[in-house]
């Protein structure tokens, strides 16, 4: 990395095109706070104006980006030739691979996409509230056709799947997802098979009565304490949990259930992580690529390892059950701390994904990335998709859904026409039980500081190695960089065994870390 300062140089077109960036930043950071309203408070009366609200920055955006003006200066910065490790360099480069992309896509169809995808999350959110996957077939079908024809649109035709794969997670195909996935299932399924033998059945009532207001205060301290800021971020609810924004304003998302309290618990530290990632990238490179993350697998490497590494572990619940305790007397009185442990890490067969334990959760994301490799080649309609859904779940994960509300219905990924994104999720377990064993192994003591509560060696070295480079690396380049190899299948199975089946113990043993 230069340590040149390329702003200063005379007659340099770099700092004009930063420039130009924060201009496009700007505007697609406020459609980014209007997608966020439309989840957390918008009327429902208010979708279609809403949608044309969207639709016209998308536009905005689209033309500041791909404007004459743009591509003139663009053009200039790469004929001053500047040094390859040059952050002016590194821009230009990435900057070129979102210009060529983003011409190639007619206004007219930005326009027409964001004004659909709008639509199309309010049918899905009326569609899963009645539990009627037909209202919501036609947008699906829609969100299709606009996936094919925009990797038609960027010359990806005959492999459209793996060109939305890539928007996701550059440098990421469709087979290396299928090869990580081939090696992956048969000893998650075994791991899964020897945990569950001989398991008693779950106290039901073990979690009942939890306030919502309770619930969130902790959601609060326990996202604080591992280091999101919120003088420059926020937690809301929403139906589906999710993190928006930059470092400069981070917007996390969580749901309460009075019977289901560590839904919104771990929800919300899932998006913390992201939060955690924002809020590390590089704050004066917000509107350039390097203060970009780098793709959703490292983005979820990072919600995954504070969700399960560090907040399933003995080490966090050491520090965290006092507060809960706290916060829950009367429902906790009866409960041991290694009853709330077992209870924390406890393996069963779910049908939904968010509310499933990290050991089963990535068969839940095997059996979507099938879904969807089977849509974009043809192989099966929309129509057919819940039933096709229904013989997977109980194929891959052991048990059908109730209904469609709990089965095809219960992402909001495709309404959004976020197809290729669900791989990131197992791409991100990877990555983060690789970036567990590494930080292991550079910070002596780390389990001993997360008991006493002191987070900040992990967040630190985390931002060090990973949130400090934005889109300089590649997805494997910087998984490389940092843990010493490629993404792998290896360290994710360790974890999982050392975690949920310690050596010597033939039936179900969780909660032992």
């Amino acid at each position: 990395m230069s340590t040149s300062s390329p702003h200063e140089r005379s007659n340099d077109p770099y700092p004009a095109l930063r420039r130009q960036l924060h201009r496009t930043y700007l505007l697609r950071s406020t459609l980014g706070l209007l997608e966020w309203d439309q989840q957390t408070g918008l009327p429902p009366e208010a979708a279609g104006l809403r949608s044309e609200q969207s639709s016209l920055l998308a536009e905005l955006a689209h033309e500041a980006f791909t404007s004459d003006e743009t591509r003139a200066t663009l053009e200039a910065l790469e004929a001053s030739d500047p040094s390859p490790t040059d952050d002016s360099a590194v821009v230009a480069r990435l900057v070129r691979r979102d210009y060529d992309r983003a011409t190639r896509l007619p206004t007219r169809f930005v326009r027409e996409k964001t004004e659909h995808l709008n639509l199309a999350y309010h049918a899905w959110s009326r569609s899963r509230a009645k539990d009627d996957f037909a209202q919501f077939a036609p947008f699906l079908k829609k969100n299709l056709e606009l996936a094919r024809e925009e990797a038609s649109l960027q010359g990806w035709e005959s492999n459209p799947y793996d060109y939305h794969i890539d928007l996701h997670d550059p440098g990421v195909t469709a087979n290396k997802v299928e090869s990580l996935f081939r090696q992956l299932k048969e000893p998650l399924l075994e791991l899964v098979g020897r945990i569950l033998e001989g398991s008693p059945a779950p106290a039901s009532s073990l979690f009942n009565g939890f306030s919502e207001s309770a619930q969130e205060r902790c959601a609060r301290l326990a996202t604080e304490a591992i280091g999101f800021d919120y003088r420059r971020g926020r937690l809301d609810r929403s139906l589906h949990p999710f993190c928006s924004g930059d470092g400069q304003d981070t917007r996390l998302t969580t749901r309460f259930h009075p019977d289901n309290p560590l839904d919104s618990l771990f929800s919300s530290l899932h998006e913390a992580g992201h939060g955690l990632y924002c809020q590390g990238l590089p704050a004066d490179e917000v509107a350039t690529p390097l203060g970009e993350a780098v793709g959703m697998a490292i983005h979820e490497s990072q919600s995954r390892l504070w969700e399960n590494q560090v907040g399933r572990s003995r080490a966090f619940w050491t520090h965290f059950a006092p507060i809960y305790r706290r916060h829950f007397p009367e429902q906790l009185r009866d409960v041991s701390d290694d009853e709330l442990l077992r209870a924390v890490n406890r393996v069963s067969l779910n049908p939904i994904r968010v509310d499933s334990d990290e050991v089963t959760y990535n068969l839940h994301i095997m059996l979507r990335f099938e879904l969807e490799q089977a849509l974009f080649s043809g192989d099966l309609e929309v129509e057919a998709l819940p039933a096709e859904w229904n013989r997977l779940s109980l194929d891959l994960i052991g048990l059908q859904p109730a209904n469609d509300a709990e089965g095809v219905l219960q992402d909001i990924h495709w309404s959004g026409g976020a197809f290729g994104y669900f791989p990131s999720y197992t791409l991100g377990n990877l990555i983060a039980a690789q970036l567990w064993y590494k930080a292991l192994e550079i910070l002596p003591g780390l389990e001993e500081s997360l008991a006493k509560g002191d987070f900040s060696p992990l967040l630190e070295w985390l931002r060090n190695t990973i949130h400090r480079h934005g889109r300089r690396f590649d997805t494997e380049e910087l998984v490389t960089l940092a843990t010493g190899q490629g993404i792998s299948t290896e360290p994710l199975l360790r974890y999982l065994k050392e975690r949920y089946v310690p050596a010597g113990v033939s039936g179900r043993s969780v909660g032992s870390v």
